[in-house]
């Protein structure tokens, strides 16, 4: 039974604990926050006030960091450093140069794993199309696109002010809620040549984060990407994720994937299991993604979302904000 612990009871947190209690594999042993709105959150395990009294004081095996975006490096730095396993909740972290840190500590503590929670590769129907792709039944990726119309009101950024900052986010709705959009464009099409990129604000609310932003993606293997993601539409609509194929148009949409073939008739294949209540968009695997990695923490196993692989959606994102900062188009790095 491996001894848990979770860091930061804000939103995203609502997801880890129940998977973590309806675990079979965990059990959690303690739970840290400075916000004493969340005192009585947790019941029946110590509550702490400060990560690193909690790391030294409790024995654990893995850690849950579910902490504003520029937190997410010192907690896994000091939990790392403690030989503790870290399930990172997306983003790696706000900036490009914590993101590689974390990368440099996955590389010089090889024994302590550290995942991050970019669970929509694990969705139903995401696995199902990249098993299509692999089995070149319908030639090679030729071009794919990745739209994220979201809605998010003033009072978002209002209710936690980190949001809406550069310093504390590290962006907006690339690197809140479009960075899984990222992740499967660049794990889907392969690895990525160019990229060149637009942000801008078009709400008027007054912070430094974008709300909107487009990318042109070339790979290295020929085909083209076509990124749009915003949080100003009137509401939250369905993500559109789609890939064209020599023979073939995969499309997953309202959580279902269909496929079309070169004369255009339309197949449904399958449908995600969707999460209930009002954030039914956010998808339902995490529970999925931290199951697995209890299991590869258990058998000392390597199948798991490495830091490693968390950062090139990270790079994707710089890119993006140097293009448009620019006016040029951008050359992907080599961390891919």
């Amino acid at each position: 039974m491996l001894k848990v612990a979770v860091i930061g009871l804000g939103d995203i947190s609502n997801i880890h604990l129940p998977a973590i209690k309806q675990s079979d594999n965990a059990q959690l042993v303690a739970v840290c926050d400075i916000d004493e709105n969340y005192t009585n959150k947790v019941t029946n395990v110590p509550l702490y006030r400060d990560y690193q009294v909690m790391m030294d004081e409790v024995d654990i095996d893995c850690v849950h960091i579910c902490l504003p975006h520029h937190l997410h490096y010192p907690a896994t730095k000091a939990a790392v450093e403690r030989g503790i396993n870290v399930l990172l909740e997306k983003p790696l972290a706000h900036s490009k140069e914590d993101s590689r840190a974390i990368v440099a500590l996955e590389e010089q503590h090889p024994h302590v794993k550290i995942a991050v929670c970019l669970q929509n590769r694990l969705n139903e129907t995401v696995e199902e199309l990249a098993a299509i792709i692999v089995s070149g039944k319908y030639g090679s990726i030729t071009g794919l696109k990745g739209i994220v119309t979201w809605h998010r009101p003033k009072s978002y950024y209002e209710s936690k002010p980190w949001r809406g900052s550069m310093k504390t986010a590290g962006g907006g709705v690339m690197i809140n809620q479009s960075i899984h959009t990222l992740d499967l464009m660049q794990w889907i099409g392969g690895n990525i040549e160019t990229i060149r990129g637009s942000v801008d604000r078009l709400l008027d609310y007054g912070f430094d984060v974008e709300d909107t932003a487009t990318a042109h993606i070339k790979y290295e293997n020929g085909a083209t990407g076509l990124f749009f993601a915003t949080i100003s539409n009137a509401q939250n609509s369905s993500i559109e994720f789609q890939v064209l194929l020599e023979k073939a148009k995969l499309t997953i949409k309202d959580s279902i994937l269909t496929i079309a073939n070169e004369h255009g008739k339309k197949i449904k294949l399958l449908e995600d299991r969707k999460l209930t209540g009002s954030k039914f968009y956010y998808g339902a695997s995490h529970a999925k993604l931290i199951t697995n990695f209890y299991d590869q923490i258990i058998q000392d196993g390597d199948e798991y979302i490495h830091a490693k692989e968390g950062y090139i959606s990270m790079e994707m994102i710089d890119l993006i904000n140097q293009s448009s900062e620019k006016k040029q188009i951008m050359k992907m790095g080599v961390l891919q």
